[in-house]
């Protein structure tokens, strides 16, 4: 949506606390009024890499069905030209067959102001904001910049300006959703407003919710029912990723994660959206129901819809839709013997695409975006990614395991050579760093603990009848397993290479920040720094006060006159009812 002239030339006030904030080439002129979190330099790298390897496996894609369009108009005996070499695309410069890209909600413009300087191929970048400051604010920090011909500003509703750009000639390659709190109003317009193969790059940042501890709020927004489990910043991703594919199959589309990460405090997710009423129908079998044991933990995943061949078909490859029997589980869990908590849906498809992720970390090794200043953290990320089993979802953690059997904690590289030289296959997972992603039923993890207690052994008094440490305890091991002899791969290349691979906490200020509150500008660090562990700082105050100061106070109360706060409160009546 355009801006009218007069608007687009309104001048930017001077304010008094006016900065500038650099971020790689990008200099954002703030005056304290706008949205900043600098914690999300991470995602802003992650994204031009993201993008800029979409981009070249987008103009690839273009080339081939050119050529393939070409070769039907001429014989066969022409069209044995080898396939066209991709065109060489630099960042800053504007194409006319370059992306067109869509930042919904751009603040201070400082994405869009680093799509148009890093992500080479670039036409078009629409950056909106439903904020007038807002958006006089990107104004002056795309002159500011010299971005302008890449960067067209836009005043208006963001899913208003994606229902409006549901027309061929309108469509964007691209859409970026970095919403504060849930992105769920944002998608449906997304899904309209994106081409055939477009990129959908998704943020979400109410953890709580996505976690597990609201599951009525989870329901209402994303339309799955979280469960609360140690893995639960995976399931946030799979619960966003369900949600995602329900927007799309409402329009005949479906989705192809490209990278899901999880990340500090939110969850940021890279999909194409591509077109195709027959791939809408696996959805089902992409969705599970998830039951986990209230005594154990156990986890069970059920799956909405099952596919096999059909073999009255004359198509091999053609599928039968069915619909699986259950429950999966027993009224009682079969290891403890408690009952079951039910969730979901949940995605449980592969969370990504192990060829772009491949692409996607030679790139930011061997390119240009080996310069971006979170480097080094998204290597060990994506090096951690391509190590994750991807037809296991979720995982367990030793420290959870061991806890149901008060058990001493089995170290991480033990257990993993356990499961190893039994046959099975294990990896850790990027969203928690003692995580134990493995293909091993649950009974097997439960076995190699009771040979573990065989050599740490619980206390007698722990084995009270009813619980889930009695009940598992008192199986016999069905076989020994080795946890002395390290597997040759149960120590990864990424932990051995000492790779950036689970951050810890990157600045004062982490955290999603405050809706409407100044982000940027002299006001927001010292307010931070003085609300910044501000129970702990006024409880470590009153402990080192001592003695004295609690015999100061008891003195000042009996100086102090009775009053009527100070008086014993009366007995409220109750109200009497008709």
């Amino acid at each position: 949506m355009e801006i009218d002239e007069e608007k687009h030339q309104d001048t930017i006030p001077k304010n008094p606390n006016e900065n500038i904030i650099r971020e790689r080439h990008a200099e954002i002129v703030s005056g304290g009024n706008v949205f900043y979190n600098p914690v999300q330099e991470f995602n802003r790298d992650l994204s031009i890499a993201v993008l800029n390897v979409y981009q070249q496996r987008l103009t690839k894609e273009r080339c081939e069905k050119a050529l393939k369009k070409q070769r039907k108009k001429v014989n066969e005996a022409e069209a044995t030209s080898p396939i066209a070499t991709p065109p060489t695309y630099v960042a800053g410069t504007q194409y006319a067959d370059g992306l067109r890209i869509l930042e919904a909600l751009a603040a201070t413009g400082l994405r869009s102001i680093r799509y148009a300087q890093e992500i080479a191929g670039v036409r078009q970048i629409v950056a909106n904001d439903l904020s007038r400051q807002a958006v006089q604010s990107i104004n002056a920090n795309v002159q500011h910049n010299k971005v302008e011909p890449l960067i067209e500003a836009s005043h208006a509703d963001a899913m208003t300006l994606m229902y409006l750009s549901t027309a061929q000639e309108k469509r964007f390659d691209a859409v970026d959703l970095d919403p504060y709190g849930c992105p769920n109003r944002f998608l449906d317009g997304a899904m309209q407003c994106l081409v055939d193969g477009g990129l959908l790059l998704v943020t979400a940042t109410d953890m709580a919710v996505l976690a597990g501890n609201a599951p009525e709020a989870c329901y209402v927004k994303y339309g799955s029912v979280p469960l609360r489990m140690k893995c639960c910043h995976e399931m946030a991703l799979r619960i966003l990723l369900h949600c995602i594919e329900s927007h799309a199959n409402r329009y005949g589309k479906y989705i192809e994660p490209l990278l899901s990460v999880s990340a500090d405090f939110y969850v940021r997710i890279f999909v194409r959206v591509h077109v195709g009423q027959a791939q809408c129908k696996l959805s089902m079998s992409k969705q599970s129901w998830l039951y986990q044991c209230t005594g154990c933990d156990t986890y069970t995943l059920q799956p909405l819809g099952i596919t096999k061949p059909n073999p009255t078909a004359g198509n091999p490859q053609q599928l039968k839709y069915g619909i699986p029997t259950g429950p999966a589980v027993n009224t009682q869990c079969e290891h403890c013997g408690h009952r079951h908590h039910l969730g979901g849906p949940i995605w449980s498809a592969p969370l990504h695409n192990p060829d772009f992720v491949k692409d996607l970390l030679e790139a930011v090794q061997e390119t240009h975006l080996s310069e971006l200043g979170t480097q080094r953290r998204i290597v060990g990320v994506l090096s951690v990614v391509q190590e994750e089993l991807p037809d296991v979802p979720l995982y367990y953690t030793p420290d959870k395991l061991c806890s149901v059997l008060k058990l001493e904690i089995v170290p991480m590289l033990k257990f993993r050579s356990a499961l190893l030289h039994a046959g099975y296959r294990v990896s850790y997972s990027h969203a928690s760093k003692n995580s134990l992603k493995t293909d091993a039923p649950p009974s097997v993890l439960w076995d190699i603990l009771r040979c573990w207690g065989k050599r740490h052994p619980v206390r007698p008094e722990r084995m009270i009848p009813g619980t889930p440490l009695q009940a598992i305890l008192s199986k016999a091991c069905t076989r020994d397993y080795e946890f002395d002899e390290l597997h040759a791969a149960a120590n990864p290349k990424s932990r051995r290479s000492a790779l950036s691979r689970f951050q810890t906490n990157p600045a004062p200020h982490w955290g999603p920040g405050t809706r409407a509150t100044i982000m940027i500008g002299e006001n927001k660090l010292p307010k931070s720094y003085r609300n910044q562990n501000k129970k702990q700082r006024h409880k470590t105050s009153q402990e080192a006060a001592g003695p004295q100061k609690e015999q100061e106070s008891v003195e000042a109360e009996e100086e102090e006159p009775e009053t009527e706060a100070h008086l014993p409160k009366q007995p409220k009546l109750e109200a009497a009812t008709a």
